[in-house]
This record gives C-alpha cells, structure tokens and sequence, in this order.
C-alpha cells in the first residue's frame, strides 16, 4: 500500500479520497483545519483523518512526515508552505493550483528536489489535463501555428443572470478573473487582461462565449515559446456571463476587495452538481506540406459512483490528479524534481483507471473489478 496525505477535505479532496481509497491501492489520510469537514469523509470513507492548520510549519511537518505522496487541494495560498515541507521530509508533491507565483514558488523549491522526489503542481483540469491534451495535438505537426485552449465548468440548466452556478473554488476562481493572463501572440510572449478577448464559438449545436481568464495554460508558454505563433486559454461560460462578471469586478472594483467578492458570490450564487465539463483544444499547422487543423473536443457530465452523485468539475478535477499520482506511482513518470503537465503523454493519461473517465468511462473499484 502506498502512503498519502491528502490535504483538504472540500469538495474535490473528497472526491480524490473516495477515488484513491477504491482503488485499493493506497493506505489515505485526511487532513483538514475544519473537523465537521472531516466528519463528512469519516462518514464515508474508511481513512484516517487528522486536524491541521495549513499556515503551521510544524503541524504540516506533523502530519506529512513519513508519507510517500502528498496531494493538496487546499487553496492556493497555502501550496508553497506545504511544497517546502513536502521537500524538507522528502515527499512527493501533488496540487491543483491554477496560481502562476505558487508555481514558480514549487519550482525553485525542486530544484532542490532529492533524485527520488517530484514537485507536480497544475495537476487538475486547468491548468491540468487541458495541457496534456493540447500538447499532445501539437506532436501531430510538423509545424504548429496555433494553439487554442477553451475549458468551462457550467450548470447544465442555468437560471440566474450570470448563467452559472459555483461548482468549483471561490478562491480559484475570482483569481482566474482578477489576474494577468499568460499568452503567445506573433512568437511573442505576453501577459493580456483578464475578461478580454472575448470570442462566441458553437459545440454540438450550443453556442459559448470565451475570454481571457488567468493560470490556464500552466507551463506552455514556457514550452512552447518560439515554437508557435499564437497560444492562448479562455474560459467557456454562457453568452451574457462575461459582461456581468467584468461589471462586478472592474466597474465596481471588486478585484480591489477580493473576500467581499467571495462573501458576496457564496451567499448570492448556490453550488450545483448538475454540471457539465466543456473542453475544446484546437490547433493549426503544417502536416506533410499541407496547412490543416486539428481539434480534441471533450464534454464530461456528472458520474454515479459509490452511491452518490459526483458533479463533473469534481470528477475531472480529481480524475486528472489521481492518474497523474498514479502514474508516478507505477513508475510512468521517470523525472524527478519539477514536473510539466505537458511531460506527461495522453495516451497513458487516458489509459490510466483514473483517467479514463475523460473518456466516458466509469472508474471501477477494485473490489468490483476483481469480483
């Protein structure tokens, strides 16, 4: 059995849990600051749970000391904390920050990185698999001119003004929407503004709305710098959805104050785990002396799975960290130190257990598959 910590027992830290424990294959602890929060897994899920103050060198050195993988779904602003002690106590590191300083931060931590030791930040669905995908699009070329990236969490049935429900991070996402945005435009690289580049586009007969939003592309522009002309991430939503958000944020100054952004978000906008996962990447380049196209469109929906009903965000999200463990685990991930999404190749992506659920499947506990 291989040792893990999974710091943050939210909504996605219980989906990882209920993953990796129907896997068979790996002995869990929980660690949270709040303890109704880790009730809820106790509940279901046969693992040890421990209290922990994320902030607390000591009680993070506490409770990872002696595990093989480390994976937080803890909010962003705790990652480069947890990142050190990870390498202090020799651990492997796991996150689904979509932060771009946190994973600089992870990044000078593994340099200093033991030979046996990997620091994995971006491992959700974007930054995430999206750049696993996209990636894997341009080794079809022989030269890539552009890259487009287009991942939205959405309600399948909106009713409210902003058409969208929260289904994800509030930290998350008001950072997605307040912050720089990476970019790749005329070979150059570039930061452009959040809610800008506003584009429609149409997916199995329903029309979209993208724009700019922050963190998505992971490392790939770093990658891909001087190999493209054009790169660049939009989040989905629903046409109307950006013009209200851009309201909020710029014209009533909301980015300047962040936690009544949040308070007012999370008391106003309900959750809902009637979802849908939209992801479209698409490329353009030369092939055998032709200019062709070439896209991978995705739609995930919400799975049934141990007796409950699991929206998409929290299947795609704890599906692609899960594998990525996993395929470390199975020795799929040679490197060590600091690891790009984009090192990892989809085909083992997709044909991982955890993985495969981006492709429609359905995970199958052990106990079930063996039965």
């Amino acid at each position: 059995m291989t040792e893990l910590i999974l710091l943050g027992a939210g909504k996605i830290g219980r989906m990882i849990a209920r993953l990796l424990h129907d896997s068979g294959d790996y002995s869990i602890t929980v660690a949270d600051a709040d303890p109704e929060a880790l009730k809820l897994i106790q509940q279901a899920l046969p693992v040890r749970t421990e209290v922990v103050d994320a902030s607390s060198e000591a009680g993070l050195t506490r409770v990872i000391r002696g595990k093989q993988f480390v994976i937080s779904a803890l909010s962003f602003r705790f990652n480069p904390l947890v990142a050190k002690v990870c390498l202090d106590c020799e651990a492997n590191y796991f996150d689904l920050t979509e932060d771009i300083q946190t994973t600089q931060a992870v990044r000078e931590l593994a340099r200093r990185a033991k030979t046996t030791q990997v620091f994995v930040p971006q491992c959700g669905l974007a930054p995430g698999f999206v750049g696993i995908s996209a990636f894997e699009l341009t080794k079809w070329f022989d030269e890539v001119d552009t890259l487009h990236m287009r991942v939205g969490a959405l309600p399948q049935f909106p009713t409210n003004a902003l058409k969208y429900n929260l289904t994800w991070s509030t930290d998350g996402l008001i950072n997605e929407y307040c912050n720089p945005c990476e970019a790749i435009y005329e070979y150059k690289r570039m930061d452009v503004l959040p809610l800008e580049g506003y584009e429609l586009f149409d997916m199995d007969g329903i029309q979209y709305e993208a724009f700019n939003t922050s963190g998505g592309l992971g490392t790939l522009c770093e990658t891909l710098d001087g190999r493209v002309r054009e790169l660049n991430y939009k989040t989905v939503r629903y046409p109307g959805h950006r013009d209200k958000a851009k309201f909020l944020i710029e014209e009533l100054r909301m980015k300047e104050r962040r936690e009544l952004l949040k308070d007012v978000l999370e008391f106003a906008v309900p959750i809902t785990y009637q979802d849908v996962v939209v992801i479209f990447c698409s490329a353009t380049g030369r092939r055998k002396g032709r200019f062709v196209q070439k896209s991978d469109a995705r739609k995930v929906y919400p799975k049934f799975i141990a007796g409950e009903i699991w929206s998409a965000i929290q299947v795609t999200t704890a599906a692609s960290v899960c594998a990525v463990v996993d395929l470390h685990r199975e020795g799929k991930i040679n490197d060590y130190g600091f690891i790009r999404q984009e090192q990892i190749p989809l085909p083992d992506f997709l044909a991982n257990r955890f993985g495969q659920m981006y492709q429609g499947s359905e995970f199958v506990p052990r106990t079930l598959a063996q039965s």
